[in-house]
Parts: C-alpha cells; structure tokens; sequence
C-alpha cells in the first residue's frame, strides 16, 4: 500500500523494521538505509537507470540484502506545495513497485537535495565527488525526516 501520511505508514510497522529510502531522478536512484530501530539513515548504493524492469530488478536485490519493512520515497513538490510532472513520476513509480509488498510512504522533499549539497560544500568535497554522493545522500536525508517523523509522532 502507498501512504502520504507518516500515522497510516507506521500502522503497517507496528514492530518498526530497517527501511528504505529513495531518491528517484531521470538517470539515478539514490538508496538509504536505516536502522531497525529507527535512529539513523545512512546513503547506500546508487542504482543506474535504465529499463524499469532492471531498476526494478537492482531495487528488489537491494531490499534483499537486508531485512527491509517499508520504503520511503522522496516526493518531489513545488514550493507552493503543489504536485509537479515529476511528482508524479514519483507517484507512478511508487505504484509500480507495490507488488514488491512493502508498505510504501511518499515524503515530501523539496529541499532534500540542497541540503544535502550545501552540507558537501561545507565539508569541502569535490564537485565531482558530490556528484557521485548527491542522491544517496538525498535519500539518506528524506529518510531521516522519515524516521524523525515516525519516532516523535
């Protein structure tokens, strides 16, 4: 099932459980994870798009390799807080992968990627390393705000 509010998710993981998180772009998706106790995320591996069914494919490996309960997926809003055509790229993603069978949260992310790059900046990484970390990172930060959301109530 796909959720927009954090209370409906966290009904379908009364136990809690190690989640996903995603950042979906045009050419990558970033990947998060975080803990089964839902203190931290930390960005994992950057999957390469291509075909749906292969992103589809390196996705499912990636839940695999852990025990993974739900997945969180950034939402990419206007400011306005209106949806936008890759909002709903998102959302048509979302529902494409919901035969995986975990219950799937849509979280607002509109400043995710800055964030996260003005943190790189701030630690003096690379352009081209930024560039390589960005959307991990991305995720990692959406689903931080996931679990911050989840744990406070």
């Amino acid at each position: 099932m796909i959720f927009d509010a954090v209370a409906d998710f966290l009904e379908q993981l009364p136990d809690g459980g190690v989640l996903i998180g995603l950042d979906i772009g045009t050419k990558t998706i970033g990947t998060a994870f975080c803990d089964a106790g839902w203190t931290f995320a930390s960005p994992a591996d950057l999957i390469r798009r291509s075909k749906f069914s292969k992103d589809k494919a390196a996705l499912s490996a990636a839940i695999a390799t852990r025990a993974t309960r739900g997945i969180v997926i950034g939402l990419p809003l206007n400011m306005d807080g209106s949806e936008s055509p890759r909002s709903q790229s998102s959302r048509a993603f979302a529902r494409n992968i919901a035969d995986l069978g975990l219950p799937i949260l849509l979280r607002d992310e509109r400043w995710s990627t800055q964030a996260v790059e003005r943190d790189m900046i701030a630690a003096d990484m690379s352009r081209a390393k930024r560039a390589e970390k960005i959307d991990s990172g991305a995720a990692a930060f959406i689903l931080q705000g996931a679990i911050d959301a989840l744990t406070i109530g």
